[in-house]
């Protein structure tokens, strides 16, 4: 296939990048400026501009840029960069698709689990309505603007992502120099769930939405069996051998964090049911295998 990636620079992008092209995928990167090579296609989301010509022939699109959730603390103004970063991106994109002549035959557009909001002990799948607060009515919106592309034809995927292990980017990257040293602990009561999937497995799991023409609307992209927080900072500790002994209190948390804090205390207990239906098989099942793999990456 040929495939177009934006935000193809962030953690998810650069590893999807680099597995595509090991499976002889042709792969053009979208860009903030200039292309300065023939694998780059030039946009600008806020402008709302993409270079057509280069885009045209391309067989599918992922979608990933936007602004990180937990890169700043949710003053006003961040908050309103995180929508529109997602609704504006995306809103590029899926005018630049219905233009293009033939059309793509898919989108796979990056989403989250922020869907569901706080959804206790209760799991959930992606029959699930909408939740309430600040991320679900982000990603209700981010979803929402991909409509056009539908409608057009082009097969749409919403890949609803979870916390994704990784060694260099995300949660974990702040998670493990403090496991390493020791002063990792559980966050809040540690009774909240989480809803995790190792960086590869993400990356295949993007592959297969991609590849696997039965696939549409939300999937989500979690490992088969979301953890409380209490028993990812067990597994934090077992894996890299090292006490788990410190920790957060709710209270500090909150303000160390402000609004966001009420994410990192909320639950989330989603399950893949779309993916787990399709047949899709995970090379890290456990949080344990996630939380290795992603300690032994380079």
């Amino acid at each position: 296939m040929r495939v177009a990636i934006t935000g193809a620079s962030g953690l998810i992008g650069t590893a999807l990048v680099a597995h595509l092209r090991t499976q002889g995928h042709e792969v053009f990167k979208l860009v903030r400026r200039a292309a300065s090579s023939s694998d780059e296609i030039s946009w600008d989301p806020i402008a709302g501009t993409v270079d057509l010509h280069a885009l045209q022939s391309v067989d599918g699109v992922v979608h990933l840029a936007g602004a990180g959730v937990g890169d700043h603390r949710w003053s006003d103004d961040y908050k309103r960069e995180i929508l529109d970063s997602r609704v504006n991106g995306t809103n590029t994109i899926v005018r630049a698709l219905t233009q293009l002549d033939p059309k793509p035959r898919v989108l796979v557009s990056g989403s989250a689990i922020g869907w569901y909001g706080d959804t206790a002990d209760r799991a959930v799948d992606e029959t699930a309505p909408a939740g309430v607060g600040f991320l679900a009515d982000v990603v209700q919106a981010w979803e929402a603007a991909t409509l056009p592309a539908q409608e057009a034809g082009i097969r749409v995927v919403h890949a609803r992502t979870g916390l994704v292990v990784a060694k260099h980017g995300g949660a974990w990257a702040r998670m493990f120099p403090l496991f390493k040293m020791g002063v990792g602990g559980k966050l809040g009561n540690g009774k909240q769930y989480w809803s995790w999937i190792s960086l590869r497995d993400e990356v295949a799991a993007l592959t297969y939405c991609l590849t696997n023409e039965s696939l549409s609307g939300a999937v989500n992209l979690t490992g088969p069996t979301p953890q409380t927080n209490a028993e990812v900072t067990k597994a934090m500790g077992k894996v890299m051998n090292r006490p788990t002994l410190f920790p957060a209190p709710a209270a500090a948390l909150k303000l160390a964090l402000g609004e966001f804090s009420t994410e990192v205390l909320g639950s989330s207990r989603v399950l893949p049911a779309v993916l787990t239906g399709a047949g899709f098989t995970w090379q890290d099942p456990t949080i344990d295998d996630a939380i290795r793999t992603a300690w032994q990456s380079k």
